[in-house]
Parts: C-alpha cells; sequence; structure tokens
C-alpha cells in the first residue's frame, strides 16, 4: 500500500507592525482556501511593542490535512523589516526563497531576491501601507503558490471600501516586480 505525502507549503511574513503583514498571511490563507481549494491555516504574533515592533504571520498551504499549524522551517520567507529579516533568516529551508525590501533590509544574504517593495508601494498608489499587497504580488509571481486569480479575488474581498483599485494596482506592481526578477 503506498502513501502519498501532501504537499505542504510553509509561509512566514514578517516585518514591522502597521506594515500590513498579519493582513497580507490572512489574503494569503484566503486566496489558497476559499479560492484555490487548497487547506490553509494562518497564526499571527506580534513583537511586544505592536506598530513598530516586530510582527509575523505564518501561513501553511498544504493539498492534504495540516497537523501542525505553525511554520517550523519556512519554505518561503518575505521580510518588509531589518529586524524581521535577521530575526527569521535562519529559520528559512536550504534552497528556500527569500524576498526582502531592498532598501529596508541591511546586509541580505546572495541569494535573497532584493526588490524595493515599500517603494513601490509609494510610487504606484501614493501609499506605503500598501506594501504589504505589493509584497503579495512578488511572493505569488516568483512562487505560484496560490493562483493569480486567487490572491487577485481574496485582495477585492478583503480591501476596505474605496480602496479596491489601488490594491489592484499595488497588486499588479509586485506581479511586474516578480516578472522582472524572472527575465
Amino acid at each position: 500500500m503506498s502513501q502519498t505525502i501532501a504537499s505542504r507549503t510553509e509561509i512566514r511574513l514578517a516585518g514591522e507592525g502597521g506594515q500590513g503583514m498579519i493582513l497580507a498571511g490572512i489574503i494569503l490563507a484566503e486566496a489558497a482556501a476559499i479560492y484555490d481549494g487548497k487547506n490553509a491555516v494562518q497564526t499571527q504574533s506580534y513583537g511586544p511593542e505592536a506598530r513598530g515592533g516586530a510582527s509575523k504571520s505564518e501561513v501553511v498551504i498544504s493539498d492534504g490535512e495540516i497537523d501542525h499549524p505553525e511554520v517550523l522551517e519556512a519554505d518561503i520567507l518575505v521580510a518588509l523589516s531589518n529586524e524581521a529579516y535577521h530575526k527569521f533568516r535562519q529559520n528559512v529551508k536550504p534552497n528556500g526563497l527569500v524576498i526582502v525590501d531592498a532598501e529596508r533590509v541591511e546586509n541580505p544574504d546572495a541569494e535573497a531576491i532584493k526588490i524595493p517593495i515599500t517603494r513601490i508601494a509609494f510610487e504606484t498608489t501614493g501609499r506605503e501601507i500598501t506594501a504589504n499587497t505589493v509584497a503579495l504580488g512578488v511572493l505569488v509571481g516568483l512562487s505560484g503558490i496560490v493562483s493569480r486569480q486567487a490572491i487577485e479575488k481574496a485582495i477585492q474581498a478583503r480591501a476596505p471600501r474605496g480602496t479596491e483599485e489601488m490594491n489592484r494596482k499595488a497588486l499588479e506592481a509586485g506581479f511586474a516586480a516578480a516578472a522582472n526578477i524572472q527575465r
């Protein structure tokens, strides 16, 4: 009797409180579970300072059952702050995908993909707070962890009324940045 092992992908989204990485994790998990029909679980934690302190959102996506809801060793790390990168980098699998905000993370590994995520957000929407949406576009564009349609629908479902177009532009900018890296 052969047993198939379900694919399990562990993702850690980290930054400073107020950067929206907790919300990004919720959106990613919803994209996987609601729109792509996969199993997903999302957990989160904040530093003691909340806004300005380190925060992380962990998402586990699997085709099978998820028996442990936390990230043990990340397949993917997205870090939007220097503190988050240096705190969580050592817990990424060898050959894992590491995406950092090029202008906010000092001395990342040579393997890290460096993209000026916050600057792209500001240049695209006029608001740095959309960096989490740009980061999701980069993440999905580079990893394919969820479908493009799923992340688009999940972002639109979560976008506050009146910000749908701004968030759509931020996501597209993230996809464009990922496409530039892959060229």
